[in-house]
């Protein structure tokens, strides 16, 4: 990858990507970012890249152009940008916002739509992928390329597909550390400290994680083994179903789904 590169916005998630390119031997040189926080600046310019306050002509130099900025600030962020990479590829990062708006506010039809999430800081990330038709096979290389630290990624067919890559893993890290301090506080309640009620609640999640991801068994069959009639974890689920909150979990999920197809409405 000797090309140029350029961040819209300097935040968690391009850190990220930054810090997987860099490690992957992509030169400080080729790398900008565009970011009004004076620490964000700061932080980066410790790593060597070209930092800038706010969009200018420099931004010509670049040959992909990684949009990492809040959905509601997106057509802000454009209008000043725009004069100088309509000849480059575009990568955006931010939720909600659909490909045709970020096409108009651009003018070029390069663009691709990443949703991606939190455990990308850690190369353990899900990123789901929707190319417009303009972009070609070389161009989805390079994004593959650009993503491959920070974990897997999904190409999807559909724009509107990536709602719900939104609502499953775009937000989904968020739902794990929320069971995570549920698990906690109850290990406490029943006697446990914090410190071990939370080694036992992280410790179950990745482990199970890491079965299900290279168990060739469905998830249903990993759960049914460890469920036996009348013992402990019977007990539990069935209190669960009673209660339907698998339904109730579905029904968060489509809500996070619907949110983020409002978020294109909203700011696109």
């Amino acid at each position: 990858m000797k090309q140029r590169m350029a961040f819209m916005g300097g935040g968690n998630m391009a850190s990220a990507i930054v810090g997987g390119l860099l490690r992957q031997g992509v030169a400080a040189s080729q790398l900008m970012v565009v970011d009004p926080s004076n620490e964000a600046r700061q932080r980066l310019t410790a790593l060597g890249l070209t930092v800038f306050e706010q969009a200018g002509p420099e931004l010509a130099m670049a040959d992909l152009v990684v949009w990492a900025v809040k959905p509601q600030v997106f057509a802000e962020a454009a209008q000043p940008a725009a004069p100088h990479v309509a000849d480059a590829l575009h990568l955006s990062v931010a939720a909600g916002i659909t490909s045709d708006s970020i096409a108009t506010w651009l003018n070029s039809q390069r663009v691709v739509r990443a949703m991606p999430n939190t455990p990308a800081l850690v190369g353990l990330g899900q990123t789901g992928l929707y190319a417009r038709p303009s972009v070609s096979a070389d161009d989805r290389l390079w994004v593959e390329q650009v993503l491959a630290s920070t974990g897997q990624t999904l190409w999807v067919d559909a724009e509107p597909l990536l709602d719900a890559v939104t609502a499953l893993s775009g937000s989904g890290p968020a739902y794990f550390f929320y069971f995570i301090e549920t698990m906690v506080r109850a290990g406490v309640a029943m006697g446990l400290n914090e410190a071990q009620a939370k080694q036992l609640a992280v410790g179950t999640m990745a482990g199970a994680a890491e079965l299900a991801r290279t168990s060739t068994e469905p998830t249903s069959v990993l759960r049914e083994r460890v469920t036996s009639k009348g013992g402990t974890t019977y007990a539990a689920l069935t209190h669960m179903q009673n209660n339907k909150v698998g339904d109730h979990f579905s029904d968060s999920l489509e809500k996070a789904r619907a949110r983020a197809e409002e978020l294109g409405r909203e700011f696109g």
